[in-house]
């Protein structure tokens, strides 16, 4: 049994990672910590474990092996590293820092203390995001000329559901794109293959927070190719939807329903769209980081990601800055 303790409930979805760890017949929650003492405590009362107001002692406890670390962005280079100091594996919100350096600076305390970390990037698993690498793999669509990924919510339109926490940006280091759009960003990067030459992005204030609640990037490849990654928080129906084009043919899922199309002279049906099938997911983020703990391996891919992601990031906010694309190569540790 991996015994684990929560750090913090700042993100949306740490409840969700406190429920799964508490359904997950190889984990239990035994303790947590939050850099806001009355939401810690509370939570914490609800689980029916000890709250601890030092983050230090929480980590000294011999019978926490692990965390999970949903605190604000801004603090996870010193809640992980901590962490990893610690001797506890790590599953950590996406993304994992703000910069490069901060992720150079998590990884070097990660290797030296021989732990696991993983990231929740949920949507590498989706059983469409292997459908559509296989139909990549096949060559059915020739060189790919644009990848265009969009998710995007209605959170910050009406009442709005997502916590004004969220719209902070020294916590947050942005809004849409760094939240939401991480995962059009990777997916994006994934489908294309490699990192882009350079990255172009422009941010908007459709409802007049400090962050962007309507995003695109660009990213620019060596070939000719190019990404398109949009999120939102200010568009209520917006499908999450993929576009997938080459030189030979073209694939479409969620525009708006979830089906998985294909069209393209080499694929079976000639010059008909057609349907594919869209496997079961693969084992989340989650029962990976179990797994990988359990037999003493470590996720590099899930890793190699997450840095990739934050590069990714901090490239388009810098282009934001300067208000033009950035050479990708400029974005080191």
């Amino acid at each position: 049994m991996i015994r684990i303790a929560m750090l913090s409930f700042w993100h949306v979805h740490a409840l969700g990672y406190a429920r799964q760890a508490q359904e997950h017949p190889g984990t239990e929650i035994v303790a947590a910590w939050d850099e806001d003492p009355a939401r810690g405590r509370a939570e914490a009362d609800k689980l029916g474990v000890p709250f601890h107001e030092n983050l230090a002692d929480v980590l000294a406890r011999d019978d926490v092996d692990a965390v999970i670390v949903d605190t604000p962005t801004n603090i996870h280079p010193e809640v992980i590293s901590a962490a990893a100091r610690a001797g506890k594996h790590i599953f950590t919100e996406k993304v994992l820092a703000l910069t490069v350096r901060e992720c150079n600076e998590i990884l070097a305390e990660v290797d030296k203390a021989g732990v696991t970390l993983i990231l929740s990037l949920p949507r590498l698993y989706h059983g469409y995001t292997q459908a559509i690498r296989e139909v990549l793999e096949s060559g059915h669509l020739g060189e790919l000329a644009l990848v265009r990924t969009r998710l995007s919510h209605g959170g910050a339109v009406g009442e709005g559901w997502l916590p004004e926490h969220f719209y902070d940006p020294e916590q947050c280091g942005g809004g849409a794109l760094v939240d939401l759009g991480c995962h059009p960003m990777y997916l994006t990067r994934l489908f294309l293959g490699a990192m882009p030459e350079s990255v172009s992005a422009s941010y908007g204030h459709v409802t007049g927070r400090q962050v962007e609640d309507n995003a695109v990037a660009v990213l620019r490849y060596p070939n000719g190719a190019i990404g398109v990654v949009e999120a939102g928080f200010a568009t209520t129906y917006s499908p999450f939807s993929i576009e997938i084009h080459g030189t030979k043919g073209s694939l479409l899922f969620g525009t708006p329903d979830q089906k998985l199309l294909v069209r393209s002279p080499g694929h079976e049906g000639g010059e008909k769209w057609v349907e594919l099938p869209v496997p079961g997911d693969q084992p989340d983020a989650f029962d990976q980081w179990v797994e990988h703990i359990g037999q003493g391996t470590r996720p590099t891919a899930n890793v190699e990601m997450g840095v990739d992601l934050t590069r990714l990031m901090e490239a388009a906010n810098h282009s934001v800055a300067v208000d033009g694309p950035v050479r990708i190569d400029s974005v080191t540790g």
